[in-house]
């Protein structure tokens, strides 16, 4: 259970830097990335919005008590790293695929490693932020 806790830190803080860093980068806009994402057909406007949304992508993964926030954060940062590894593919740039797929597997490992406090529920019942149990009515 220890190495889990332990991968599951290694995962999480590794994914947490990965858009911090990515997102401020985004943010200054640099004109190499820029014209990246020229080449791959996008707006420059998308540089500025995916920057705002990475930060606290980022921030949220590692916050206690906000399974459902965090289940967001995740899932927005499966689709940035399929959707980045899927633009490289459809216009040809081969070489680009494998870094946003590497850093999705470490995403998947993050979020399948996370311990029971941070996932959502079974559905069930879920906790309001009181803790208390709200019932779900029967279906």
């Amino acid at each position: 259970m220890k190495q889990r806790h332990i991968a599951y830190w290694m995962t999480t803080v590794l994914v947490a830097l990965v858009f911090l860093s990515s997102g401020f980068f985004e943010l200054l806009r640099p004109a190499g990335l820029m014209e990246g994402m020229r080449r791959l057909g996008y707006p420059d406007y998308l540089v500025t919005i995916l920057g705002i949304w990475k930060i606290p992508g980022g921030i949220v993964v590692l916050l206690p008590r906000t399974p459902r926030l965090k289940e967001w954060a995740y899932a927005g940062m499966f689709f940035d790293l399929s959707g980045a590894a899927a633009s490289h593919a459809f216009v040809g740039e081969i070489a680009h695929i494998p870094a946003p797929l590497v850093i999705l597997g470490i995403v998947i490992a993050s979020w399948a490693l996370r311990p029971e406090s941070r996932r959502l529920g079974d559905g069930a019942a879920e906790k309001s932020e009181e803790g208390s149990a709200i019932a779900l009515p029967p279906r």
